[in-house]
């Protein structure tokens, strides 16, 4: 399946509130030219809660055509309704698509077996196979390592999106799944253990700033090069700090914007990115190794 550095993209928005496709181009041809291994395409760092309907099948659509086959692009179809992911999936499936990613409901505060249910039903009725997303500071229902396991065994279930930032409990999902279950890390802190300790790659939200930087931490901590995870590790922490000081997609997306890929551009109810943060967020830039606009 999919290895390395999966970049959860962040949905171009122009000035007119409108998706900006010709931006959404110039993020897809970078993020190729720079070497990540995959985008997932309408996640949260995408705003997908914003977006309408026909804007998120639009978005996916149009990310496919301009991928042509160059990277593999995860369609982000997940929601608190079982039925409303069921038929947004089936609504934006294409023969290119790599894959699916739905996470667990949220605000319905489902138990395990509704979890079970939920991705058992999903994977059930799509054409490509899925990826699940365990944010339990998001959702606040979490899926524990013995839910896993048990839709793990399901044929169209891959592998897991594992957010708690928690290596006991990637240690604890690892003794009950089979080795070719893809195990992802949602966690940009702890990227470089999470796959040291045989974790396969990560989804990641500072992907989109330094997606080169990223993309080698994945190898490095894969092969088992320690040191030199470790020295690439710490260059990019600052910035994984910088990117979390406020809800996500904020701060990335104004990151983003600083290297002229996008526009500053956001929908509410998230709101630009607060003044006070910027050079902090500029400092962490460089440290990464990251071009900055204004710094050309």
């Amino acid at each position: 399946m999919f290895y390395g550095s999966l970049v959860a993209l962040v949905t171009p928005i122009d000035g007119n509130n409108r998706v900006d496709y010709a931006s959404l181009k110039r993020l897809i041809d970078f993020h190729v030219e720079q070497g990540s291994n995959g985008l997932v395409i309408a996640g949260t760092s995408g705003e997908s809660p914003t977006l309408k309907r026909s804007e998120h099948i639009e978005l996916i659509g149009r990310a496919v055509e301009i991928a042509g086959g160059r990277i593999p692009i995860v369609a982000g179809t997940g929601s608190n309704s079982t039925f409303q992911s069921i038929e947004l999936s089936k609504a934006v499936a294409d023969p290119r698509l790599g894959a699916y990613m739905a996470v667990v409901p949220y605000y319905n505060k489902p138990t395990q077996e509704g979890i079970f249910q939920h991705f058992t039903a999903i994977a059930s009725n799509i054409d490509k196979p899925l990826l699940m997303y365990n944010v339990p500071g998001r959702t606040v229902a979490d899926m524990l390592p013995e839910t896993v396991a048990r839709l793990a065994k399901h044929d169209n279930i891959f592998g897991l999106k594992e957010a708690t930032g928690d290596l006991e409990r990637l240690r604890q999902i690892q003794e009950l799944v089979d080795d070719d279950f893809m195990l992802y890390s949602g966690d940009d802190f702890t990227l470089s253990p999470f796959i040291q300790q045989g974790g396969h790659g990560v989804v990641t939200v500072s992907g989109n700033v330094a997606p080169a930087q990223v993309a080698t931490l994945c190898k490095l901590a894969s092969e088992g090069r320690v040191a030199e995870a470790t020295a690439l590790d710490d260059s990019l922490q600052p910035l994984n700090k910088a990117l979390f000081v406020e809800s996500n997609p904020i701060p990335v997306k104004w990151a983003v914007s600083q290297m002229g890929l996008i526009g500053p551009n956001i929908r509410l109810p998230l709101t630009p990115y607060s003044e006070k943060y910027h050079e902090d967020m500029r400092s962490a830039m460089r440290l990464a190794g990251v071009d900055l606009e204004k710094d050309v």
